[in-house]
């Protein structure tokens, strides 16, 4: 165990407070010894939270939370967070079934002020919490804690562009450590990693730090530092690209100072007890390293992203060699891309910042020349592919079905009604376990199905997955191909590019009675349910178009028909199977087994499956307990 003497006295943050400043680096060292051994025995995200440690706690120790609200963007460095906010003794259950969220949730702590997950909200939440207690004449604060990665979003600059334009109290803090989970692309980047505005900075922040103490006891003193700050600033600006450095956020209305380093906690609380008797939007740049004070996280924060646990070797499990050897749905549809890139040049992949978890690492290291990392920006990623598209190309956008929901606007308007062929790798649908609700991937068949022009593809295990990304490939139409996260049974994969019918279905299994019409990855659990049951399966492969007449066939020759779809069963795809029995006048049982209309909570994905009924067992279950009640 730890020695954290001073930690276990500090359970919510007016213990911290009542602590001196002089001992906040111990409190901090502590801290980032209980979250390794924490997170070492539990899992979850790592590097983001070892660098956001002594931020954290200078917030804390500054602001009078929960009055002051903290808004963590994305919520990957929340951790230390919890464990200052009365959790610490929880720890143990993160992102376990019934346990702690692995990101700020609402409902769990009056400290988490905003329940995140996806990145580049915190600055529009938080502005609009700085409004309402304006509004309510209310004295509290609104911070704002953004990553560089997630400010190369167009969220974060539209709030931006707001909140410097209104009278409002304001501050947001840019945790720039040059990553989101990839390393960083783009312009935004390359503009915050300028050394000389870096050293600028640093030593103004450094000059303000030290010497506020002594300014303040003198007359005047403080005005004319202050003079001789905007003297060297104005001096600075003379270079081209110090000059835009400096005005880059100061022109969207904001105060800027910085850049600070994050490391240092003491230094931190100077600069924040200042920033928080400031009026106005202010934002401070603030220098934190990735995994910081766990050198195999500090050298590689990608693979440290996150972690399954950490032995005593150091080595996260999940990077040594497997003893399954099957291979995910995701390493299918990477060396799908590969093969299908060798053989056709108008491939471009596209991945808005998930290169690693969507599969593209071997294509970019193959074809760099058609890979394209857009950042942390969903909607623009579309819109690309779109005018790609337009040329001649056929971009493949590999993205996660929560990250989807973001750009629908652009999924509709710039790419479905003008029918144009691009191809949507949509990984992770269904649930997805410890990551919980925020990345569950449950709405998109039911919001991509009512999208004209659109082929929705949903494969039943992994060779299946190559045909239909092959097959989808080959169309000039928009289309989906959607996948669950991890493995499925084991299928042997082919190496071709081979192709099947658009929008047939087929027989798995033949039955009496009863007939499981079932799509993608709902398809084994069915398979084994209806053993049991000696029911019928059908893998209809398509959920857009449908296998009408397979559908009409199963319903003449059953008495009772169940759809299957780890998707919410509001509009997706067992109401796209009533509507075709609607069509055609055909009135028979039907049970819909989906996700019902619920917030899905955060755990093992087995166990979450089960409690949903789509399971073998509780599917069985069901139907067994529903064929009684008619």
């Amino acid at each position: 165990m730890s020695h954290t003497p001073l930690l276990d006295l500090i359970d919510t943050p007016p213990q911290l407070r009542a602590l001196d400043k002089a001992q906040l680096p111990q409190l901090a060292a502590e801290l980032r010894s209980f979250l390794l051994e924490s997170v070492g025995k539990t899992g979850g995200h790592f590097a983001s939270n070892l660098g956001a440690v002594e931020l954290t706690v200078a917030l804390h120790y500054v602001y009078d939370t929960p009055n002051d609200k903290l808004v963590w963007d994305v919520g990957h460095q929340s951790y230390p967070h919890k464990i200052l906010t009365g959790r610490k003794n929880q720890m143990h259950t993160m992102r376990q079934y019934g346990g702690l969220a692995g990101f700020p949730k609402r409902s769990e702590s009056a400290y988490d002020a905003f329940g995140v997950g996806h990145s580049s909200t915190s600055i529009g939440a938080a502005l609009g919490m700085a409004v309402a207690d304006k509004l309510a004449c209310k004295s509290n604060r609104s911070v704002a804690i953004i990553g560089d990665g997630a400010m190369t979003a167009g969220q974060a600059f539209e709030a931006l562009n707001c909140a410097g334009d209104m009278d409002v109290d304001l501050l947001v803090i840019l945790n720039d450590n040059e990553m989101s989970i990839s390393p960083n692309v783009g312009a935004l980047p390359k503009y915050l990693a300028s050394n000389v505005v870096r050293d600028m900075h640093g030593l103004l922040s450094t000059i303000k730090a030290q010497s506020s103490k002594v300014l303040d006891k003198l007359p005047g003193a403080m005005e004319i530092a202050q003079k001789v700050e905007h003297k060297i600033k104005s001096l600075a600006s003379e270079a081209d690209h110090v000059k835009q450095s400096l005005s880059l956020f100061e022109n969207f209305g904001f105060d800027y100072t910085g850049p600070v380093d994050g490391h240092d906690v003491v230094q931190l609380v100077g600069v924040l007890k200042e920033l928080r008797g400031k009026k106005g939007p202010q934002l401070l740049h603030v220098i934190t390293k990735k995994g910081n004070g766990y050198k195999l996280a500090e050298n590689d924060p990608v693979k440290y992203h996150a972690v399954a646990n950490l032995p005593k070797d150091g080595m996260p499990s999940e990077n040594k060699p497997a003893a399954v050897v099957k291979p995910t749905y995701t390493q299918v549809f990477g060396q799908w891309l590969c093969d299908q890139a060798a053989a056709d040049s108008r491939l471009i992949a596209i991945t808005p910042a998930m290169r690693e978890g969507s599969g593209l690492v071997a294509f970019e290291q193959q074809f760099p020349d058609r890979y394209f990392d857009v950042g942390i920006a969903e909607q623009h990623a579309v819109t690309f592919a779109g005018g790609l598209a337009c040329e001649g190309a056929k971009p493949v956008v590999a993205i996660y079905s929560t990250f989807l929901q973001r750009a629908y606007d652009q999924l509709v308007h710039d790419v479905a009604l003008q029918n144009l062929p691009v191809m949507f790798a949509v990984d992770r649908a269904g649930i997805v376990g410890a990551d919980g609700p925020t990345h569950a991937g449950l709405y998109d068949l039911s919001f991509l199905r009512c999208i004209p022009n659109m082929v929705i593809a949903a494969p039943s295990d992994e060779n299946e997955c190559r045909l239909l990304l092959s097959t989808c490939y080959r169309l000039d139409t928009p289309s989906v191909v959607r996948y669950p996260r991890g493995s499925g049974c084991g299928a042997t994969v082919s190496d071709g590019l081979d192709t099947v019918a658009v929008g047939k279905g087929i027989i798995k299994r033949r039955g009496s009675r009863t007939a499981v019409i079932a799509f993608g990855s709902m398809v084994q659990p069915a398979l084994q349910a209806a053993a049991a049951l000696d029911a019928t399966v059908a893998d209809m492969r398509f959920v857009k178009p449908l296998d009408e007449e397979l559908i009409l066939e199963l319903a003449q020759s059953h008495d009772y028909i169940v759809t299957a779809e780890e998707n919410a069963e509001q509009g997706g795809a067992g109401s796209a199977v009533l509507e075709v029995l609607a069509k055609h006048g055909i009135c028979k049982p039907v049970l819909l087994l989906g996700v019902a209309d619920v917030v899905t909570e955060h755990g093992a994905a087995d166990k979450l499956l089960d409690d949903l009924g789509l399971s073998a067992a509780a599917m069985r279950q069901r139907i067994s307990t529903w064929q009684q009640s008619l």
